[in-house]
């Protein structure tokens, strides 16, 4: 009994068992280390893909809305220009007295409707391309659609409606092109 145990338990006898199953060809890595690196070069891999999704998708985004407002707001710049040809054709045409129109030839009547034909035509082509008039009779002030040139006192309304209209604003899309030029209430009651 001796003997089996002294085999059994022999030090030399489990070191070799253990040298040989560990050892394998030198030019051989372990398969463990090689799975484990392609785990996390592919946990790597997937993390940067998903962020060049994310990136995509914020660029088509913000893409779509550049190109969005640069359909709603590249005009801009032409119809701020327009506004002061649409001022004076609408002056032009209101500084006409009735008196006059109904005492003039018929040539100069067909110039005056022509002129109101004109004003009515370009206002509707602004509003295709996204213009619209602001008229704040009878609002109440809005800094952000008008600027108020002064207040006069009036009992009869709140305080802070807009009572006169000097120049009509105009706004394109949701931004403000022009405020309307205002003359404020005053002394009524807080509204």
């Amino acid at each position: 009994m001796n003997d089996i145990e002294n085999t059994q338990n022999d030090p030399d006898d489990v070191n070799a068992a253990v040298t040989e199953s560990a050892q394998k060809p030198a030019g051989e890595p372990d398969p463990f280390v090689v799975l484990e690196n392609l785990q996390l070069e592919n946990a790597g891999l997937k993390d940067k893909l998903l962020r060049t999704l994310a990136d995509m998708e914020n660029l088509r985004r913000r893409t779509e809305k550049e190109v969005a407002d640069a359909k709603t707001y590249g005009v801009t710049s032409f119809a701020r220009d327009m506004l002061t040809f649409a001022d004076n054709l609408h002056r032009a045409i209101a500084n006409v007295p009735a008196d006059v129109r109904a005492k003039a030839e018929p040539a100069v009547k067909s110039l005056i409707e022509g002129l109101e034909l004109t004003d009515r035509d370009f206002a509707s082509r602004l509003e295709r391309y996204g213009v619209k008039k602001l008229d704040p009779q009878g609002q109440k002030f809005d800094p952000n659609l008008h600027e108020a040139l002064f207040e006069q006192p009036d009992e009869s309304v709140p305080t802070g409606t807009v009572v006169q209209v000097i120049e009509p604003g105009y706004v394109i899309g949701e931004r403000v092109l022009r405020p309307a030029k205002v003359g404020v209430s005053r002394g009524g009651p807080k509204g």
